[in-house]
């Protein structure tokens, strides 16, 4: 029992009242009895209390004295956030209005019973500012890795510097980096991915620079392979000298639109790439890992149908639940779902097939739900400049239900993440250092050394 000046408290009354429908609003009582009794329960006591808010009340608990926000903010508080909160998952959808303006839409939707009623608009400022042109790369932990790249002509060549932006939207936080020495996509190809240390809670970038095709190395003029790894707790970028992928490898990448190609899970990466020398002299596709801990590759080997796969079936991976699958496009809007299992053998298995076609003009499948329900494009007709939306199917009844968006056909992307308190210790929107001159062009760097002055200060870090 615990003495407050104006009544008694069994610990046992000390309880959380989240309202499912939201869940975001605490009982008054027990907000004002956190408050007005942070002083009189003992430290052990406010921090389990604090550890079971969500991440909208801990960002307002913040200001309640000095010894909370160090608390809430400190790196072991919110490892211990990150590793209790993984039940409820949100879906980001991402999209762009049809009309008048074409503008960029971000929506947070809780995926639980209310699906989809619980919902909120993101409305960010560095977003609406900054990424307009922006593509996402990775997301992992509850972050979101934005990429653009800027290609410069310099005396008949072309090389670039990108940014990256990572996005914290349960906190409304946003740091960036710059990379320097992108690649001009000629010979040479840049290719980056972001994933977070399962370990350390450290998210990290992943620079490779390689060439295009193994053809090409006749106009080469250094190494094959470049790695490179952003630590954001350094920021600092570090090259990487061993375990690389074999020299016939090849990503599958492009800046200019999300990515659909890379997956993290577990402090994970998996890339689905292709291999130009595999023993029968024909391509074959095969998926990539890099582990965010260790810092190594690994290759995983894709059943003969999905790595001899025909022309015309199209491969991109994604997450469903806690597990990775691999979308096999065998026919127009027909899919077979494979599902990674095992984690030293990382076998997969057919999981189902998904014929869509019977369906009102579906466009394309986006993701899953946690229950494993489709979310699924839709146009209004068979024009693919009307107006799409989005819906998802359930399988067993053949049911569709519209979620009510509507935007243009084929911006529409989903992203299921957890909310974090990631990124809360990190100053608002820093540039930090610029990462070394790749090896792999310094006689064009040294006679046309490109650097970024992007000086953006946001004095106010308060989320």
């Amino acid at each position: 029992m615990y003495t407050h000046p104006h009544k008694q408290i069994d610990r046992r009354s000390i309880s959380l009242s989240i309202d499912r429908r939201s869940g975001l609003i605490i009982s008054l009582k027990i907000r004002i009895l956190i408050i007005q009794m942070s002083d009189n329960i003992p430290f052990e006591i406010q921090v389990e209390i604090l550890k079971r808010l969500p991440v909208k009340l801990l960002i307002q608990f913040r200001s309640v004295s000095k010894t909370w926000r160090s608390l809430i903010d400190g790196s072991s508080f919110i490892a211990e956030y990150a590793r209790q909160h993984t039940e409820t998952q949100h879906i980001l959808l991402r999209y762009r209005d049809y009309q008048p303006n074409y503008e960029l839409r971000y929506v947070s939707i809780v995926d639980d019973e209310t699906f989809p009623g619980n919902k909120v608009s993101l409305t960010h400022p560095v977003l609406r500012q900054m990424c307009k042109h922006y593509s996402i790369i990775g997301y992992s932990h509850g972050l979101f890795c934005f990429y653009h790249e800027a290609q410069v002509v310099c005396n008949g060549h072309s090389f670039g510097t990108g940014r990256v932006v990572l996005w914290n939207p349960s906190i409304r936080k946003s740091v960036d980096a710059v990379v320097s020495n992108v690649a001009d996509g000629v010979t040479y190809e840049t290719v980056l991915n972001f994933g977070v240390c399962r370990e350390t809670n450290d998210p990290k970038i992943v620079k490779i620079t390689h060439l295009i095709w193994w053809g090409n190395i006749e106009s080469a003029s250094h190494i094959p392979w470049q790695v490179e790894v952003y630590t954001l707790s350094t920021g600092a970028w570090r090259s990487l000298s061993g375990n690389l992928p074999r020299k016939r490898i090849h990503f599958d990448f492009s800046p200019e639109f999300d990515n659909c190609y890379s997956v993290d899970m577990g402090g994970v990466l998996y890339w689905l790439a292709v291999d130009w020398d595999s023993m029968d002299g024909e391509s074959c596709n095969l998926i990539i890992s890099f582990d965010m801990t260790s810092e190594e590759f690994g290759e995983v080997n894709l059943p003969n149908g999905l790595a001899h796969s025909p022309d015309g079936h199209c491969l991109r991976v994604s997450k469903l639940g806690e597990s990775l699958v691999v979308f096999e496009e065998a026919d127009q809007m027909v899919y077979n779902v494979w599902m990674m299992e095992g984690d030293v053998s990382k076998s997969f298995t057919k999981r189902f097939t998904l014929n869509v076609n019977a369906l009102h003009h579906p466009q394309a499948i986006l993701g899953f739900r946690k229950s494993g329900e489709p979310i699924i494009e839709m146009l209004e007709n068979e024009n693919d400049f009307e107006p799409g939306r989005v819906a998802v199917y359930e399988p067993h009844s053949k049911h569709m239900y519209n979620l009510g968006f509507d935007g243009m056909s084929s911006t529409f992307f989903v992203y299921p993440y957890m909310e974090t308190l990631l990124l809360l210790d990190q100053p608002n929107l820093t540039i930090h250092n610029e990462p070394e001159t790749l090896n792999v062009q310094d006689d064009l760097v040294a006679s046309c050394k490109v650097r970024s002055y992007m000086q953006i200060s946001y004095n106010n870090d308060k989320v």
